[in-house]
């Protein structure tokens, strides 16, 4: 379950549906731990800013500024401006809880002989993918910032950003890494 979620979209006046328009004010936000994305509605005279981490369960006795979560979403239902903002959001949930996403680089394992999971990066190729087992044999990476120096490897925390936002858009592939399907 999501305890926190980053809004990539307010909508103060609600959106246009199929079935018709929607006069309260919404708002389109990714979760924080399940990278789910998620319509939700905010609390009478609660404004809410792209960008924001916010509670969805009460903290400390204080209620979350949403009334309710109303729906998942599909990658397709983000608004524009939601699209945008969310390689934002993901880099920050990438960088707020980096030991989470160094397991990866540190454990991902091979496939089968010819395949690796790092190669799922977008970006990692196979002498790439061979750098990286070779020096996390050496000693496993302890930050961004080592992965960086040991390999001359731009923006890690990127290449993860990158492959969640294919998760996300439903990029056909057998292998989920980030996102439950």
């Amino acid at each position: 379950m999501e305890s926190y979620a980053y809004i990539l979209d307010y909508l103060p006046n609600g959106r246009q549906t199929d079935r018709g328009f929607h006069r309260e004010p919404l708002a389109l936000a990714v979760g924080e731990t399940e990278l789910k994305l998620f319509e939700i509605v905010p609390r009478a005279g609660t404004p809410l800013a792209v960008g924001q981490r916010i509670p969805l369960v009460p903290v400390d006795g204080t209620p979350p500024p949403i009334d309710h979560v109303r729906r998942r979403l599909g990658y397709d239902e983000l608004t524009v401006v939601g699209r945008t903002e969310l390689p934002n959001a993901l880099e920050r949930i990438v960088q707020g809880n980096p030991e989470k996403y160094l397991r990866f680089f540190n454990e991902a394992p091979a496939v089968s002989r010819r395949f690796h999971l790092l190669e799922l990066l977008p970006g990692i190729g196979k002498k790439t993918m061979q750098q990286i087992v070779d020096e996390r044999r050496r000693a496993p990476f302890r930050s961004f910032a080592e992965i960086e120096t040991r390999l001359r490897l731009k923006s890690p925390e990127k290449l993860i950003v990158g492959r969640i936002e294919q998760e996300l858009s439903g990029v056909e592939d057998k292998y989920r890494l980030f996102v439950a399907p």
